[in-house]
């Protein structure tokens, strides 16, 4: 298996990589992943960030990747995602790329901001980003998500933004929601059940899975049994499992006893998953991109490490100490 080895984004007529690239430490000085400070230097002007996130994206795109994921709160993503294509001289056949909306980007470009995004997801939030992220990706945007959907915010009983979902899937754009949190099975069944006018706008979601956190796994099996695409983000647990983390023990002895990294191991684990069409690389350095590639050598993808023990944590003890993450 390679990067390039393409495969269907589940019914939605969309092609993925198995590995994808998220621009979510890539786009912004500051983020919550464990040793973002490191990778990224004391240098954190616009221009040298760009340019980092431009050698990233190569590294990807020459590795194979052909998803890419960005969203309005991540700082500069699209724009940087959006001058690195015209530079490599791609066309909207060459890549598959999603964004969110639903948050905005409050940090000013400082990583000290007392709030570096602010959800929102009312319709007029849904059009002005809406409007920004077709400024800067314009053909290029074929998968359109609410950024971490929740139950609290009403956003999938708000008829109106329903509404204009289905009428922006009618003109083409794939339609999804990404998740987040201890309650991210209920929030995806809620999805599924989602119609206006007897219509789902729905066919996608990314949600948080790895072998720390398994408890949406039952609903995206159900949305890929439905035909929906599935992404996986967050495999590495903002850091966690990696050879820097705090990996458990019987996790980094099994990286051992294969001879991996154990971020490649994560990511492998994840890609093993059946119901599981792409797993987003959060890679902030090229050599985090190369290891993550790594995942792909791994095998047999189907059998040992689909029976790999994932001792997932209790969800709300995981996503408590995620909200305690430090941004860096």
């Amino acid at each position: 298996m390679t990067a390039s080895s393409l495969r269907p984004l589940g019914r939605t007529g969309l092609e993925v990589s198995p590995l994808g690239l998220g621009l979510a430490a890539l786009g912004r000085p500051g983020y919550i992943n464990l040793g973002h400070a490191d990778d990224i230097g004391p240098d954190r002007t616009v221009e040298t960030m760009e340019r980092r996130a431009h050698e990233v994206l190569d590294a990807a795109f020459d590795g194979g990747v052909r998803y890419f994921d960005a969203a309005r709160s991540y700082g500069r993503a699209e724009a940087f995602l959006a001058s690195w294509l015209s530079r490599r001289g791609l066309e909207p056949r060459d890549v598959t790329v999603g964004s969110k909306w639903g948050y905005r980007y409050t940090a000013g470009w400082s990583v000290d901001a007392e709030h570096h995004e602010i959800k929102e997801h009312s319709l007029e939030m849904l059009q002005r980003q809406l409007g920004e992220t077709r400024a800067l990706l314009g053909e290029f945007l074929d998968l359109y998500q609410i950024h971490s959907a929740t139950l609290e915010s009403g956003v999938l009983d708000n008829k109106e933004v329903l509404a204009e979902l289905k009428g922006l899937a009618s003109e083409g754009v794939v339609i999804g929601l990404s998740t987040s949190g201890p309650r991210q099975i209920e929030i995806v069944r809620r999805a599924l059940d989602c119609a206006v006018d007897g219509v789902n706008p729905f066919s996608c979601v990314q949600a948080t899975w790895n072998p720390l956190e398994t408890s949406v796994g039952p609903a995206l099996e159900e949305a890929h049994g439905a035909g929906w695409g599935v992404l996986v983000k967050e495999a590495l647990a903002n850091g966690r499992l990696t050879d820097r983390g705090d990996a458990p023990a019987w996790f980094r002895k099994e990286a051992r006893s294969l001879g991996v990294s154990v971020d490649a191991l994560a990511i492998a684990v994840a890609m093993s998953r059946p119901w599981v069409d792409v797993v987003l690389s959060g890679a902030a350095t090229v050599s985090q991109l190369h290891s993550n590639l790594s995942a792909l050598d791994i095998a047999p993808p189907g059998s040992q490490l689909h029976s790999l023990p994932t001792r997932p944590e209790d969800p709300d003890d995981y996503w408590a100490r995620r909200a305690g993450l430090p941004w860096n």
